[in-house]
């Protein structure tokens, strides 16, 4: 092995036991995809990283950064990979496009598709596409197609594609990943959605009101964000213009932002709610929730070198929050007396603190009633130019390309 001195046996044990893992929490459950995890050799495509590492069930590994240290290419933790392949549905036979190339992930497809399917791989960096086909050469993988090339435009000589998977972070759904998916297809892609992502494994339907996507699944996952024409950026409001409190607002910034600019000279207003949660409790529903009903709903960061107690998350890079004109607030949480749950707070500022602190309480409170332990919203994906009368959902966020729009179950 070209990266460890440890033998063989041991990457192979160390394999094994991630993907024993992998099956007992239910992340892998059909034999297909357990069988290409326990068979390609993740380690030979993360060369210079230790086996440990290259075996963490859970960790990522990073494989290109730039000058800011800004992540920019990396293989997907075992956990991520497993989970978006049982999302893919992938058979023998099928045509399956990559978007985002490792080779790792390329090499499972390729062995789920077998001698007689086709996988391409495309990534818009060259110095990704000459390592991940370097890579899948070296270990007998090199029927992939490996593509340089930004995918947000059509894949020359493609043909229709059973399958596309998506393994960068996307903001929008490119037209041309849908042109090249057969009718009935499945696009898995981690599609951000007012700042959360989601793995969300899509079918083509078409309808009475025309084609568009529908999700089949939707899983809470992190991604290195996309490059080239279809990248963007979250914008980022500078609470009272000083960089130590920050909004970031994935579809835009409120329409007067300046609003906001003395709300951290009122008081903080604190609100317990009662909603209490395990530790290892799911949040995903709960995040969606707040992303739904709240439509000033953003995320907030506080610099923990500019931190001077105006504002008390309990998370200072990430915490759910949410903006209404001249007032924000932000969930919190905290332990209770069995040390074996927690209590979600929320805390607000602003001239109307009291009253918004009420409303986003309220949204907590209805969805421990509705929500909680229950399904994901369903995810439709519909051209940008389908008229309002044509959609229906608790939520429509409109994009470049599309209108995503999120509805809760009926119950």
């Amino acid at each position: 092995m070209a990266n460890t001195t440890v033998g063989p046996d041991e990457a192979t044990r160390l394999r094994n036991k991630v993907v024993d893992e992998l099956c007992a929490d239910g992340t892998i459950s059909s034999p297909e995809v357990e069988a290409v995890m326990r068979k390609v050799p993740r380690h030979e495509f993360t060369p210079g990283t230790s086996l440990n590492k290259a075996y963490d069930t859970y960790t990522a590994v990073i494989t290109k950064t730039d000058e800011q240290g800004v992540q920019l290419s990396s293989v997907s933790a075992p956990q991520i990979q497993a989970m978006m392949l049982e999302q893919a549905q992938v058979r023998p036979g099928m045509r399956v496009l990559e978007i985002g190339s490792g080779g790792l992930n390329a090499a499972y497809l390729a062995e789920l598709v077998g001698g007689d399917g086709e996988v391409v791989t495309v990534d818009i960096d060259p110095v990704v596409t000459d390592r991940a086909r370097r890579l899948l050469n070296e270990h007998g993988y090199g029927r992939v197609r490996v593509v340089t090339a930004d995918a947000a435009e059509p894949i020359p000589d493609l043909g229709d594609a059973d399958v596309v998977m998506v393994t960068a972070g996307a903001w929008d759904i490119s037209p041309a990943w849908t042109a090249q998916l057969r009718q009935g297809g499945r696009l898995v892609v981690p599609l951000r959605m007012r700042g959360l992502t989601r793995s969300v494994a899509f079918i083509q339907v078409a309808g009475e009101r025309g084609t568009h996507l529908e999700s089949e699944s939707a899983r809470i996952c992190g991604f290195v964000p996309m490059q080239g024409s279809t990248a963007h950026r979250e914008e980022l409001l500078l609470v009272n213009g000083t960089p130590e409190i920050g909004l970031r607002f994935d579809d835009g910034l409120p329409a007067d932002p300046h609003r906001l600019d003395n709300a951290v000279t009122t008081p903080r207003h604190e609100l317990w709610t009662g909603v209490t949660i395990g530790l290892q409790e799911l949040l995903d529903t709960l995040q969606m929730a707040l992303a739904i009903s709240l439509p000033g709903f953003c995320t907030m960061a506080v610099d923990e070198d500019l931190d001077t107690g105006l504002v008390a998350p309990t998370n200072r890079r990430f915490a759910l929050a949410a903006v209404e004109d001249d007032t924000f607030a932000y969930l919190v949480t905290r332990r209770t007396g069995d040390n074996k749950h927690v209590e979600y707070g929320v805390h607000a500022l602003g001239p109307n603190a009291e009253r918004f602190a009420d409303t986003f309480a309220d949204v907590l409170r209805d969805w421990k009633a509705h929500r909680r332990g229950g399904p994901s919203p369903l995810i439709r994906v519909h051209p940008a130019d389908t008229p309002d009368d044509r959609i229906t959902a608790d939520r429509v966020i409109d994009k470049v390309h599309s209108r995503i729009s999120l509805s809760w179950p009926s119950a």
